[in-house]
């Protein structure tokens, strides 16, 4: 039987660079989800001049392949240009790990989703998004299946902890089935500020605790 993994795969999944968390980043993102048994964390720092990523850092919760790539990742994107990494695509980074099984595929897809998805939040928060769509209430729930409800492992809308999303000139409204007092009542509310927060059009997020 042949083994599914190259030596790159093995040798970034013993050995992953830019592995952590980058303190006060200026942009970061968490794609996937641990029920699926995948997910990765990507924070990154830019230089507001150049725009080039300085130093970026991931997490992963998964997979050789998920480790594996969330490190080729960050190798290929540190010192390119926002705009450069954002066209790093899921088989650049297959190709520079020597290939990967087909069934692990979606692990590159994943890596470069948390990359594009740290890019996407630091622009958002220096106002430097060009095509700015009005923020829906579907565009609020999508941004909320991406914080977790700790006690599940599994994000609030699928846990059914988001009961309203309202938008009234530009606030934003948010109602969740969990006491004010919860443990991470705060943590969460500042996970669903930080995902929304900044939208070019949003100007406030309220959340409330219904319990």
């Amino acid at each position: 039987m042949t083994f599914p993994y190259s030596d790159k795969v093995l040798e970034h999944f013993k050995n992953p660079r830019n592995v952590g968390k980058i303190e006060d980043p200026d942009g970061n993102a968490m794609e996937g989800s641990p029920a699926c048994g995948d997910m990765v964390g990507v924070t990154i720092k830019v230089d507001p001049d150049t725009k080039r990523i300085t130093d970026i850092k991931f997490e992963s919760y998964g997979c050789a392949s998920n480790i594996a790539t969330g490190s080729i990742i960050t190798e290929l994107a540190k010192g390119k240009t926002i705009d450069e990494a954002k066209k790093i695509n899921w088989k650049e980074a297959s190709d520079a790990l020597g290939g990967l099984p087909p069934i692990k595929t979606h692990c590159s897809v994943l890596a470069v989703e948390g990359l594009r998805s740290a890019i996407q939040n630091y622009e958002e928060r220096h106002g430097l998004v060009t095509e700015q769509k009005p923020t829906t209430v579907e565009i609020i729930r999508k941004r909320l299946k991406k914080v977790m409800n700790p006690l599940s492992g599994l994000d609030l809308v699928r846990t059914e902890l988001i009961k309203d999303i309202a938008i009234d000139k530009g606030v934003v409204r948010i109602k969740v089935d969990l006491p004010s007092n919860h443990q991470f009542a705060n943590n969460i509310r500042e996970e669903i500020g930080d995902k929304i927060e900044h939208l070019w059009d949003v100007e406030a997020v309220e959340v409330e605790f219904l319990k």
